[in-house]
């Protein structure tokens, strides 16, 4: 979720060593990100453009995952128009944190390579800005765990960076850690959606907000075909 203004981190793109304990990052920076983000939506109207289309494609058809929720705010978000929706999240100060902001939302500790849910038990996950945390060569597996939770006719958004490369902050927050982030492009990602089973359905762009980091933001929307129930009949 490396979304912070330019006062709140410094980004550079280059080759760097690799989240050694994000979870760990996360929870040094929950209360002072969360004082950063959790009202975001509300100067986002693009965002919250896309989280209403979802919402309406998945509203009365069982339960959604906000993966990597962080404080809890898109799950809010989501649960404040009908969604039956949890968030998960890796770092435990940052669950603790989203619990005591959003006391009516469940939200669980979890790794998104690895979630602890049934094959083709959610209707929908949406991911904002979560993928990004993970090695380039980890997000394939990533990709797989939604789609395997998922439903047949199961709807995912993610919403990205777009770039080649990483980007990389140092002293995040002031809180004298370091993050970094995978970039990716829309074909990229297009490619490693249909890999991971999920069918694509659109990818829209737009420009950052003038107070956001300067890169372009992707949201990325699919499906989990049908034809994987047909092919367990």
């Amino acid at each position: 979720m490396v979304r912070s203004q330019a006062s709140a981190r410094r980004l550079t793109v280059g080759e760097r060593g690799w989240n050694p304990d994000l979870a760990r990052t996360y929870d040094r920076v929950a209360r002072a990100y969360a004082e950063q983000y959790f009202t975001e939506l509300e100067r986002k109207p693009f965002d919250r453009q896309m989280l209403d289309r979802f919402a309406a494609g998945v509203r009365g058809r069982g339960r959604v995952m906000d993966l990597g929720c962080g404080p809890g705010h898109i799950g809010r978000y989501l649960a404040e128009r009908g969604l039956d929706v949890f968030g998960v999240d890796l770092s435990p100060g940052m669950v603790a944190l989203a619990r005591e902001l959003n006391p009516g939302l469940r939200i669980e500790h979890g790794d998104m390579r690895a979630l602890a849910l049934p094959d083709a038990s959610l209707a929908g996950v949406v991911a904002f800005y979560s993928l990004i945390h993970l090695e380039r060569a980890s997000a394939p597996r990533a990709l797989a765990e939604i789609a395997r939770v998922l439903a047949p006719g199961g709807a995912v958004l993610l919403a990205f960076h777009e770039g080649e490369g990483e980007a990389h902050a140092d002293d995040w927050f002031g809180q004298g850690v370091s993050v970094d982030a995978t970039l990716f492009s829309p074909e990229e990602m297009r490619r490693l959606m249909g890999q991971a089973g999920l069918a694509v359905a659109e990818i829209l762009t737009r420009p950052p907000y003038d107070f956001e980091y300067p890169t372009q933001r992707v949201y990325a929307s699919g499906t989990k075909p049908l034809a994987a129930l047909q092919g367990r009949m």
